[in-house]
């Protein structure tokens, strides 16, 4: 008996390959705006970025970030990335940066 897990990689069909890519850049998406979200609550400013798109796009850096940093430090493996603590505690130190760049402009 073979278990799903013993399956290579190269003999799923294409199509559900495509599926699975799907899936990881929508969950991407979320977890991305929920740590964005929860970023600027724990630091609110009046010269932060505000809307859907900028604070996803605020969590998904901010996991960059924190992935970054984390392989830079050996918290994480090479690969690996960070999680929804790391995204939003990369997503802090993007605002961070952002509010002293935008206090001399």
């Amino acid at each position: 008996m073979v278990s799903a897990h013993a399956v290579p990689s190269h003999s799923i069909p294409t199509t559900k390959k495509k599926e699975i890519h799907s899936m990881g850049i929508i969950w991407t998406i979320i977890i991305g705006f929920i740590a964005g979200v929860l970023a600027k609550f724990v630091m609110p400013g009046s010269n932060e970025p505000s809307g859907f798109i900028l604070t996803t796009i605020l969590g998904i850096v901010g996991a960059f970030v924190a992935s970054f940093l984390g392989q830079a430090l050996g918290w994480y493996g090479a690969g690996e990335g960070a999680g929804l603590i790391g995204a939003v505690v990369g997503a802090i130190i993007v605002l961070a940066v952002w509010g002293m760049v935008a206090k001399r402009a």
